[in-house]
């Protein structure tokens, strides 16, 4: 609990970003600030590989040379769990038997390097991400971050543990049944599991490669959502790759409807301080404007039993059966019982299970059919280090209570802090809805978080009051013009015929490019490329209400499209895009960067 240490420095996404763009601190000082924090630290093992500070050092000095605007993590530390490739980093999986050298960044740390995010360092995790209690590793156990006697959850231990501690702002973890959740409750952080393949999982050690995706842990709801639409889009590396964009963050919705499960069938193992920071959690909610409503946890329940009885465990067994056979002694104990049961299933057990899933998969829709989210304990109770020793599978099993079944049924999910109890151990929350609901859950979540006025991570750091949304309705839908639309030119006219409203001007993310179209009145056309390959290009963002912008649509003549664009800042917004095939005679004007400039 170092309060003490840089509590009055800007701690979040948001604020050290904001901080590097106004030259207060220079992202050279906040990645010398991270070494030095490290370093008095001192837990050996929340890095299984720490990158050279000079070489660090180096990359943010270079980081000068580039538009702040156009960076969405500008100058931001980032540690990476170690079972994710990033160039210039062993990665291990925490199997020193396992370890290779990757060729070059998985594609989600490509993006975050060119959203200007530093990465420094490799992160422990229980072994082939194979644990919610983070004590499996051969490179050690780090040290819960808000009381050093708790597990400090896992499978994403090192990287929980590196941003409850204050060590960095941002770290990716996975989750495949709990792995970006558990540990961010015990250590009073903000877990995010996205929709499945929103996140590309090209150059990850698979667990599940079914059900794998990428986690983001962070301080803030708001500095997660930002990370993890920095990451989003489909990814031809990846087949389990999907088109899933965040969409905008919005107001508290009037009428929103929360899932609870029925009287008696929540589970807390006896720990009923646990039981009483659920119950407090249910009447913020209440206060907050929300609806309760009960539905059946129990099929909720079966589904989870599926995940570690059924046959998800050869997917396991696949990624080590070579070591198994090999090398057996190189993997933890643990590890070796449970993922040698995968090698016994069969094709049979493989469909029954399935057929079973999809059944369950149908309760779970309907349970959606009139609830917006479920909000669920993230875990049902905490345990210390020497507990999970004494008793290592079933406690861990009773850790995924609320987690095993959620990637089984293609559920986003959100674990945000709720409580700090009487005993300091931390309590926390998770909101669930059906895949592509990221965007809601993030717009109720930050509010909810908010409104506990907890300190974010274990430094004692007050919250930041929300920052306003860009919305300016709730009827309002925002949209991207970036040529003859602008205001002052030519078409500009037909959105105020329709009532539209100049929001701001901004800048898109360096992913797209410009072309002049030979069309009458002269426009131009803006096509995404591969992140970080292309210009950040001027825009102006306007607001319609649903029906004027139902009808500007619908108005738009070929080769222009409507489609999701992403913002420096990270933001996507519907906006202009032309279709590719027209631009054989266009003229590349991405160097100007931006329409008006290649106007005048």
């Amino acid at each position: 609990m170092r309060a003490e240490m840089g509590a009055e420095q800007p701690e979040t996404i948001a604020a050290l970003v904001a901080a590097h763009r106004a030259g207060t601190v220079t992202p050279v000082q906040t990645i010398a600030r991270t070494y030095q924090r490290i370093r008095d630290h001192n837990d050996p093992a929340v890095f299984i590989s720490l990158r050279d500070e000079k070489d660090a050092i180096a990359e943010a000095e270079k980081l000068a040379a580039k538009d702040a605007a156009s960076l969405p993590l500008y100058g931001i530390p980032v540690a990476v769990k170690d079972n994710i490739d990033a160039l210039g980093f062993p990665t291990t999986a925490a199997c020193p038997a396992f370890s290779y050298t990757p060729a070059h960044d998985s594609t989600a740390v490509g993006r975050l390097r060119a959203a200007g995010a530093i990465i420094i360092g490799k992160t422990n995790l229980d072994q082939f991400a194979t644990g919610l209690v983070g004590v499996r590793s051969p490179y050690g156990i780090p040290k819960n971050s808000i009381r050093e006697d708790l597990i400090p959850g896992g499978s994403s231990s090192g990287s929980a543990t590196a941003v409850g501690a204050g060590l960095v702002p941002l770290s990716l973890g996975t989750d495949t049944a709990g792995s970006g959740r558990v540990p961010a409750m015990l250590n009073n952080i903000v877990g995010l599991k996205p929709s499945l393949g929103m996140i590309s999982t090209a150059g990850l050690v698979p667990a599940c490669r079914t059900l794998d995706c990428i986690s983001v842990f962070a301080l803030t709801v708001d500095d997660a959502a930002l990370a993890l639409s920095v990451m989003t889009g489909p990814d031809q590396a990846d087949p389990f790759s999907r088109d899933r964009p965040l969409g905008a963050i919005t107001p508290f919705p009037a009428n929103l409807r929360l899932g609870v499960p029925r009287n008696g069938q929540l589970i807390f193992f006896g720990d009923k301080k646990a039981e009483a920071a659920y119950a407090d959690a249910l009447k913020r909610w209440t206060s907050l404007g929300a609806t309760l409503v009960e539905f059946d946890l129990e099929p909720f329940y079966e589904t989870a039993r599926l995940l570690y009885e059924g046959p998800w465990v050869a997917e396991r067994y696949l990624v080590i059966k070579n070591l198994l056979a090999s090398a057996p002694d190189s993997i933890h104990p643990v590890t070796r019982e449970i993922t040698a049961a995968g090698a016994r299933l069969t094709a049979a057990d493989t469909f029954s299970a399935l057929y079973r899933l999809q059944g369950l998969r149908k309760i779970a829709e309907r349970t959606f059919t009139n609830i917006d989210a479920l909000v669920l304990p993230t875990a049902p109770t905490a345990y210390t280090t020497a507990q999970v020793l004494a008793n290592p599978i079933e406690l861990n099993s009773r850790l995924g209570t609320y987690t095993n079944f959620v990637n089984l049924l293609d559920l986003s999910g959100l674990a945000i802090p709720a409580a700090m109890r009487a005993d300091g151990i931390p309590f926390g929350i998770t909101l669930l809805a059906p895949a592509g609901r990221d965007a809601l859950l993030a717009s109720i979540g930050r509010v909810f978080h908010a409104d506990t006025k907890l300190t974010v991570g274990a430094n004692g750091v007050a919250q930041a009051p929300l920052a306003p949304l860009a919305a300016s309705g709730i009827d309002e839908i925002p949209i991207a013009v970036v040529g003859a639309h602008l205001s002052g030119m030519a078409l500009n006219g037909e959105l105020k015929a329709l009532n539209g409203k100049l929001i701001e001007a901004t800048k898109t993310a360096p992913d797209y490019k410009l072309y002049a179209l030979k069309t009458t009145p002269p426009k131009p056309g803006m096509l995404r490329v591969e992140a970080g390959t292309g210009a950040s290009i001027e825009l102006e963002i306007w607001s319609l209400s649903s029906s004027a912008f139902g009808k500007f649509v619908n108005a738009i003549p070929a080769p222009m499209a409507i489609g999701t664009i992403r913002l420096a800042d990270g933001r996507s917004v519907k906006g202009f895009l032309v279709e590719p095939e027209v631009l054989g005679e266009a003229r590349d004007i991405t160097a100007y960067g931006g329409w008006r400039k290649f106007m005048a």
